[in-house]
């Protein structure tokens, strides 16, 4: 079976720290509306299309899965950008609720979702806390990659997952 590649939109896809007079290198700038969203104007959103060729690379390794807070509306606003396939996605039984141990509150969901099996996951709220947390209640091998939300997923990031799972 294959690893899970959990991802996370807004600060692995859209560098949304970035600064705002600013899109970052090889981004483009799209404004988006989806339902959770409630500002007045819509939302921008940085999104590099090269990061679809990428994470279309990386399915030949991985299964992905939206992790976002975007969940199924990434297949209609955030796949078609990048190129991706429509993507399962975890819908998350609480968003920003309480979370055990001073842990995100998505871990707690992420280890529910992946079920005993190998993950890699890329978000931009990961902490050391997260890190032990999942060593100690995932028996799989798990990867967690804090992305900076000023800049997004690099070569790098790109790098370390495939030979994370290539690995396996």
């Amino acid at each position: 079976m294959r690893p899970l590649l959990l991802i996370d939109v807004d600060g692995p896809l859209n560098p949304y720290g970035g600064k705002p007079e600013r899109r970052p290198e090889g981004y483009t700038t799209h404004r988006m509306r989806p339902e959770g969203w409630s500002g007045g104007k819509p939302l921008r959103v940085w999104l590099c299309p090269g990061h679809g060729e990428e994470l279309t690379a990386l399915a030949e390794v991985f299964d992905l899965v939206w992790a976002t807070t975007w969940k199924g509306e990434a297949n209609r606003w955030i796949s078609p950008v990048l190129g991706l396939p429509e993507l399962p996605f975890i819908d998350w039984p609480v968003m920003h609720g309480a979370a055990p141990r001073g842990t995100f509150w998505k871990t707690q969901y992420i280890l529910d979702f992946a079920a005993g099996r190998p993950f890699a996951w890329v978000d931009d709220d990961i902490t050391e806390l997260d890190r032990q947390f999942v060593a100690q209640r995932h028996l799989a091998a798990a990867l967690l990659i804090r992305i900076d939300h000023r800049i997004g997923l690099t070569r790098p990031d790109f790098d370390a997952l495939a030979e994370w799972a290539t690995a396996l």
